[in-house]
């Protein structure tokens, strides 16, 4: 049994909506990060998980609704809930691993290396 892969079948809708929730949620969440170096060390990581919570989803609703316009022909493509949800909670864990070194060590060179090569890594592996 052989089918067609079309990676568009709504068109270029999923892609497109997958990139405006990327941009929503890394905006809600780079908004919430910067909201934590005014506030004092009580709140701070209140508002770095939001940001990562943010960031996180927006990553995993980008790639998952990316996914839905995806379609192999002569072939039933269904997910796994538990795997899902799974990929959903990996991903905001890397982000706020990421986010609350940056948050907490500083934007220095090497901090920011490591936080994003872990949290680039973690996305990876939400895949």
């Amino acid at each position: 049994m052989q089918g067609t892969i079309d990676g568009f079948s709504y068109g270029m809708v999923t892609p497109l909506v997958g990139y405006v929730m990327a941009c929503l949620g890394s905006a809600l969440g780079l908004r919430c990060t910067v909201r934590s170096l005014a506030t004092g060390r009580t709140r701070k990581p209140g508002w770095l998980a939001l940001g990562a919570a943010s960031i996180g989803c927006g990553i995993w609703t980008m790639h998952f609704i990316a996914m839905l316009g995806f379609q192999v022909n002569e072939t039933a493509i269904s997910y796994d809930g538990t795997l899902t949800f799974l990929s959903l909670l990996v991903a905001v864990l890397v982000v706020g691993a990421g986010v609350f070194t940056v948050g907490y060590r500083g934007a220095r060179p090497v901090p920011l290396l490591a936080a994003g090569v872990f949290t680039g890594l973690g996305v990876a592996g939400m895949h």
